[in-house]
């Protein structure tokens, strides 16, 4: 296998993983905004969503024109396994608290999942893309973070 193609395959793997984790956390904010209660926290939600759907058709896009056309809509199985967390505490009750508990959860794994790629040896607009997408993964962890917590001295 040569350099460029062991660059592609890395390229590639990095792009599913975070396209398949961005699937995860698309669901989980419309899920989550779903059951929210605060009418600012759940438009925010479900904008925030639509966002990791545009990031997602970045991401695939890159792989289109990589050559890449049979693109796995699949999540991951942590990401599964946390919106149906989220749903049974909104289901017992849990709170716009709580339920900003397990999306705060949620994106610290799509922080790992941005940081993990940003490991890869990618070219640099990919870089560029993925860095630019991940400034906007920190700020709204962080936005969900203060009103959990906001929410958690009230």
């Amino acid at each position: 296998m040569s350099t460029d193609t062991g660059k592609q395959h890395e390229m590639q793997r990095a792009l599913n993983s975070l396209i398949s984790t961005l699937l995860d956390s698309q669901k989980g904010f419309a899920d989550i905004g779903d059951h929210l209660k605060d009418d600012t926290l759940k438009r925010y939600f479900l904008a925030e969503s639509l966002k990791r759907a545009s990031f997602r058709g970045d991401l695939e896009e890159i792989l289109h024109q990589d050559g890449v056309h049979d693109i796995k809509e699949s999540g991951t199985t942590a990401g599964t396994l946390n919106r149906i967390w989220g749903d049974l505490k909104a289901k017992l009750g849990g709170g716009d608290h709580t339920l900003l508990e397990t999306a705060e959860q949620g994106e610290d794994e799509v922080k790992k999942a941005y940081a993990d790629a940003l490991d890869q040896n990618l070219p640099l607009p990919v870089r560029q893309l993925i860095a630019e997408q991940q400034a906007h993964i920190l700020t709204a962890h962080d936005y969900v973070k203060s009103h959990r917590d906001a929410l958690a001295a009230k």
